[in-house]
Order: structure tokens, then C-alpha cells, then sequence
């Protein structure tokens, strides 16, 4: 027992002495700074002078090849090393961080420095092609939306897609909407009717523009052709489908049924379906969408951990000329 209790006050010791010798240090710097670039004045916010640095052997602690800080060991002043890209560094989370560890001897001190990398407006949106192409029938009632390629842009917060603009025109608008995840996507609306004997085809621009001080902006071309045929899109049976499953489900496991039905007879009435251009690469793993009949199926491995709630949109497309296609969330 003896022995027991000596442990548990050897442990209490080590844990007090642990916290004693180590501290956090935060500094807050924008992306893309020159190397040499000021970051904090390390050696003032930890209380040593320069001649103490020099005796008590101060160092940067790192495990990475390549080292993005570095202080100066003349003046105490932690400097940018190395050309930080945010984007690359963290990819499309909202906070990003390097964590550099400090330490000192005589007595041993060890300190953490959390330096936050704040996103600068450095990237344009773009789209995935330059042009794309169209058709709406000249039966196409006023208000029916198409759906438009979202651009994309590797920026944060602000500083990423904020709205879209399409080129004057008399007979489209556009519709910009705002997803749970924050993203932006716009749908083209037919404002005024169509005939195809008068105008045949148009040429919009449309254009991605990010909230961004100054902002940057994107273009994509649209060229709308005017045909005849096929003046029913597929309606799905819900606007919203919201399902279940435990995070252990097989794969292969059916998760729901979607259906669509379009009015349209022969060929213009059949309707498959498929994942959006908006779906992630990740749900894309894990869920599998027959075209043919509808099914989600699971596809991998599910992890409640990892994340809980997926939102995606599936289209029903006919197969008409043109072809019509209506939304539905999952």
C-alpha cells in the first residue's frame, strides 16, 4: 500500500511539473507572405533576453523536413521561412494552424506555438470547362430551371464562391442558392417563352464571383440551343428524401429507393438517375446510386465518428431530345 501511494504521488508530481514547463503561444498571420516575413517577437512574449536564449540552448522543435518557421537568433524575432500556402497546408478547412514546439534548458521549458495562417484572397473561381452546352425546348413553360456547373474555388469564408451572374439577355435569368454546407449554386430560369423560328440559339456568359476585398471572378460560356420534343421533365415523388442507416450497414445494403415519373410517352418518358456534379468524391465512396432503378446502396465503409449527417443531390434525367432533369435531395 505503501508502494501504491508513493506511485500516485510520483504521478501527481510529473503531471504538476509537466504543466509548469509547458505554455502556448498564439500569433495570427496572413497566407503567402515572403520568406523573412515578421511573425512575433518569440523571445519577448516568452520573457528571455537574447544572451538567455544563447545560454539556455532556445530552440525550434520540429519533425517536418520542411521548416516553415524560423527565429532569429540575434534579435528574438520568429520569422516566415518558407512560402505558405494555405490552400495546400489545409486544404478547404476554415481554421488552419502550424504547431511548433519551443524549447529551453536550464531549468527545461517546452512551449507551444500555435501560429493561425488566416486566408488571403489568392485564387479566382473557375469551372471545370469553359463552354457548355444547353438545349431547351421552345415548349419549356416560363419559370422551369436548369441546373448550371458550380465553379470552384479553393479560398475560405468570404473568399470563396459568393454569387453568379449570367450576360444580358431577354429570355433567362438566374437563380443563385445557398447550400447547408455554405456553397453556392445557381440554376439558369426561363423568364420569358421561346421560339425557336425566331432565335435558335444564344451565347450567355455566365460568371462565378467571390467575396473576396478586391473581389475575383470566373467565366464559363453557355450556348443554349431552341429545339422542339421533348416538354416534360422527370418530378421526383419528394423535393427531400431523408433516410437512416446504422454506420455498421454491409455494402451493398439498400439505403432508399428514389423515384421519378415524367408524363412524357415512349423514350421521352424514361427517366434514369444519377449523382449531381455537386457530390463529393468522399459520398461518392461510400454510396452507390443505380441508375436504372433508383437504389442507394451502400458502397463503403460507414464511420458514425467520422461523420453523421451526408447531404447530396441525385437528378432524374429522361430520355428525351433534349433531355429534361429535375432535382432531389438526399
Amino acid at each position: 500500500m505503501a508502494n501504491e501511494a508513493s506511485r500516485r504521488l510520483y504521478f501527481i508530481f510529473l503531471m504538476c511539473a509537466w504543466d509548469e514547463i509547458f505554455g502556448k503561444i498564439r500569433y495570427s498571420i496572413p497566407e503567402e507572405l515572403e520568406r523573412g516575413a515578421f511573425v512575433g517577437n518569440i523571445a519577448e512574449d516568452l520573457g528571455l533576453s537574447i544572451g538567455e536564449m544563447r545560454l539556455r540552448k532556445f530552440r525550434l522543435v520540429s519533425d517536418d523536413a520542411i521548416e516553415l518557421l524560423k527565429v532569429n537568433m540575434g534579435n528574438g524575432i520568429l520569422l516566415v521561412n518558407e512560402r505558405i500556402d494555405r490552400e495546400i497546408l489545409c486544404g478547404p478547412s476554415l481554421t488552419c494552424s502550424i504547431y511548433q514546439d519551443v524549447a529551453v534548458e536550464n531549468p527545461l521549458e517546452m512551449h507551444r506555438v500555435d501560429v493561425e495562417i488566416l486566408d488571403v484572397n489568392d485564387n479566382s473561381p473557375s469551372f471545370t470547362k469553359t463552354s457548355y452546352s444547353l438545349q431547351v425546348s421552345e415548349l419549356t413553360a416560363e419559370g422551369a430551371l436548369f441546373p448550371l456547373e458550380s465553379a470552384h474555388d479553393p479560398d475560405v469564408g468570404t473568399n470563396t464562391v459568393s454569387t453568379y451572374q449570367i450576360s444580358t439577355n431577354k429570355h433567362f435569368g438566374l437563380k443563385t442558392h445557398t447550400r447547408s454546407d455554405g456553397s453556392k449554386i445557381a440554376e439558369l430560369v426561363l423568364e420569358n417563352p421561346l421560339d425557336r423560328e425566331k432565335e435558335s440559339t444564344f451565347h450567355l456568359t455566365l460568371t462565378a464571383i467571390d467575396g473576396g476585398i478586391a473581389h475575383r471572378s470566373g467565366n464559363a460560356r453557355i450556348v443554349i440551343t431552341v429545339i422542339d420534343g421533348n416538354d416534360n421533365a422527370p418530378v421526383f415523388n419528394h423535393n427531400i428524401y431523408r433516410v437512416n442507416i446504422m454506420e455498421n450497414a454491409p455494402k451493398g445494403n439498400r439505403v432508399i429507393t428514389i423515384n421519378a415519373t415524367d408524363l412524357d410517352e415512349g423514350t421521352n418518358g424514361q427517366v434514369r438517375y444519377f449523382l449531381t456534379s455537386h457530390v463529393s468524391k468522399r459520398v461518392q465512396e461510400l454510396f452507390r446510386l443505380e441508375p436504372e432503378t433508383g437504389q442507394v446502396r451502400v458502397e463503403g465503409s460507414l464511420d458514425y465518428e467520422e461523420k453523421n449527417t451526408y447531404e447530396f443531390e441525385v437528378q432524374a434525367v429522361d430520355n428525351g431530345t433534349p433531355t429534361l432533369a429535375s432535382r432531389a435531395l438526399i
